[in-house]
């Protein structure tokens, strides 16, 4: 009886490891994403969550189980990134997995997906870029 209970978590969970072997594991040419955007003085509360909560909390947020194990509503949990797994590398935008998504650079890990959130313009990922250069405060 045990067996059965678990396994729909234990499905679960592969699902999530393995989408995130797969972007972690994809080559993203950097040279396609936006520039950082030159603007100052980025924060989270301010400037990149009202962004997240457009396009990402309808599936990484506190309702039910967050997507991938990863929640965006909150700084902190933005910082624990995906089961534990980074998706921001502070300082190096251009490295990190949270811009190779919302740039929907390669269709396999573009965020949001199709019909689950406004997708992300060339400016506001300029954006997320320079807050993670600053320092992702």
């Amino acid at each position: 009886m045990t067996g059965t209970k678990f396994k729909p978590i234990f499905v679960s969970f592969l699902a999530a490891a393995a989408t995130l072997a797969v972007l972690g594991a994809a080559k993203v040419d950097e040279s396609k994403l936006p520039p950082p955007s030159t603007k100052t003085g980025i924060t989270f509360d301010k400037d990149i969550k009202p962004l997240f909560e457009r396009s990402c909390v309808e599936c990484h947020g506190t309702e039910g189980r967050p997507k991938a194990r990863l929640r965006l509503d909150t700084l902190e949990w933005v910082m624990k990134g995906a089961g534990g797994d980074e998706i921001l590398k502070k300082g190096k935008s251009a490295e990190s997995l949270l811009v190779h998504s919302i740039a929907r650079i390669d269709e396999d890990s573009a965020m949001p997906p199709e019909g689950k959130g406004d997708p992300f313009t060339k400016e506001e990922v300029g954006l997320v870029r320079a807050w993670i250069d600053q320092g992702a405060k």
